[in-house]
């Protein structure tokens, strides 16, 4: 098939041709990504020892597929100290973390100096440790909040000790979806101009696409191009990852869920389309860690981290309320076949296991 030796010779393809990957045999589409992986990567799994820190769940929005924010569906509203924050930073780091990933809600009420003064606080205490903060729809809600231009809000975040930024609240860029998912969030015309501004100050990010709920195989494609194009601007994302939508406890109703299969393949269609974003991540948080492993053979490099502690995805049904402990990690991404590669969170090598 010509689409086959388009792939193995190592060429581009068009959004139909990408959009005809969902129509071959899982086990070619498999094939086809392990090969673009281990001629990248050979056998290696990257992985982070890391802490997610989740701030506060009172938000603005109203985002139907979430389960975390503060609502009729969660109505526990909590929003930390600063002196908290930085506690659970010390004792994660104490522990062997080398990132902290510090992803709130919307609140509009905590004003400015909460989100930036918890930043710094902790890189003041902990400079050695990488800050990955601040999704671009938190980066919109401060602008429009507080009325700040992109560019200042991101200077701030530079300014008070932020390394990168995190992939969230990409969603999925087609505006009729994301209309009737997050109205009122980030647009993805602004979600990418962010993300240009952050490359373009040498800064590096990640990339996602939360698959799985009302989206079409071509509204995910179009998605993926999206970020091609910016990529071969500015070459700032490190990893794009896809996340599996998470039923439960949201007011997304869902009634065809992504099988295993369907995950697979979105996985692999990644890494074959995305020829310029050197990772791809299965974030085991969203689809699993028996599946994480497994899609090491259909593309996948990174498996994220331990997390030791995320709130967001928990929330909605995920099994990863309480990280994993890294000795399980690492035996895991063995007893697969693979070579378990620690790594910071720029995916500088530290530690073979």
């Amino acid at each position: 098939m010509d689409l086959i030796q388009k792939i193995e010779r190592g060429e581009r393809l068009g959004f139909d041709e990408a959009l005809g990957l969902y129509d071959l045999d899982l086990d070619i589409l498999g094939t086809l990504a392990s090969a673009i992986r281990t001629e990248k990567f050979g056998k290696k799994s990257y992985f982070n020892i890391n802490r997610h820190i989740n701030p506060t769940n009172i938000c603005a929005d109203i985002c139907k597929f979430c389960a975390y924010s503060a609502s009729r569906k969660n109505p526990n509203p909590y929003a930390m100290s600063h002196e908290e924050m930085l506690q659970i930073a010390k004792s994660s780091y104490a522990n062997g973390a080398k990132e902290v990933h510090i992803v709130s809600a919307h609140n509009p009420d905590v004003g400015l100096d909460w989100y930036m003064g918890g930043f710094r606080k902790i890189k003041d205490a902990l400079p050695d440790i990488h800050i990955k903060a601040l999704t671009a729809a938190e980066v919109d809600f401060l602008a429009r909040q507080y009325d700040r231009s992109y560019d200042e809000i991101i200077d701030m975040m530079i300014a008070n000790g932020v390394d990168s930024m995190p992939g969230g609240g990409a969603e999925i860029f087609d505006e009729e979806v994301r209309d009737y998912l997050c109205k009122g969030k980030v647009s993805s015309a602004s979600w990418l101009e962010i993300h240009q501004k952050w490359h373009e100050r040498g800064r590096q990010s990640n990339a996602t696409m939360l698959f799985g709920h009302i989206e079409s195989k071509a509204h995910r494609i179009d998605h993926m191009l999206r970020l091609r194009d910016l990529q071969d601007i500015t070459g700032g994302f490190n990893a794009f990852i896809p996340l599996v939508y998470q039923k439960e406890n949201n007011f997304l109703r869902v009634e065809n869920f992504p099988t295993a299969h369907e995950i697979l393949k979105t996985y692999a269609i990644s890494r074959i389309v995305l020829d310029n974003i050197p990772h791809i991540k299965a974030y085991w948080v969203t689809s699993s860690i028996n599946l994480a492993l497994i899609a090491q053979e259909y593309g996948c490099d990174d498996l994220d981290g331990t997390i030791e502690k995320e709130s967001i995805q928990s929330a909605a049904g995920a099994s990863s309320a309480n990280g994993m402990k890294i000795d399980e990690f690492v035996g895991l991404i063995k007893n697969a076949g693979f070579v378990p590669v620690e790594r910071d969170s720029l995916y500088n090598e530290l530690k073979v296991w």
